[in-house]
């Protein structure tokens, strides 16, 4: 978060200063029907519409999907995640990787991957975070809480979401 809060739309009236300062009153009166002068648009209305227009609710029709949930609902449980061959996942966590066979490019033709696969319970984690386990299903729960614009956290999905508090 940043250490000082940053203007939005509500810019506070400097003190009187010689340089390096608006003037306040000059703008309201250059721009009398400005939304922000006229009391429209507010830090606070302003967050509300972010919050409703980014965070909230089922986005229908956008970007080439029929419908999007932003709170991420049907967020994947790797726990139930199908492996083997036939174009399965080898784990969860990777991909199979055998060849479906001479002559064929069909990854249904793939058999079930028998090579030794890393136990993701003890294999390093990669970048900052809970580690190497947590499902986008528990993750997403915690992301969707967040609601507000401004009380995120610098660097971080959600508060622990690196590991610590």
């Amino acid at each position: 978060m940043p250490t000082k809060n940053q203007i939005i739309v509500e810019q506070p009236v400097p003190p009187d200063k010689p340089y390096g300062a608006s003037n306040f009153i000059n703008a309201t009166k250059a721009f009398p029907a400005s939304p922000i002068y006229k009391g429209e648009l507010t830090d606070q209305e302003r967050k509300e519409a972010f919050d409703k227009l980014v965070l909230q609710g089922t986005v229908v029709g956008g970007n080439g999907l029929n419908s999007f949930n932003r709170d991420f609902v049907d967020a994947p449980d790797l726990s139930e995640v199908i492996t083997g061959g036939g174009g399965l996942p080898a784990t969860p966590y990777m991909p199979n990787i055998t060849s479906p066979g001479p002559g064929s490019l069909n990854a249904a033709d793939q058999p079930k991957f028998e090579g030794d696969l890393p136990d993701p319970e003890t294999r390093l984690n990669w970048g900052a975070g809970l580690g190497n386990t947590v499902s986008p299903s528990k993750t997403s729960q915690d992301i969707a809480t967040q609601s507000v614009l401004g009380s995120f956290i610098s660097g971080r999905s959600f508060l622990g979401s690196d590991g610590k508090v």
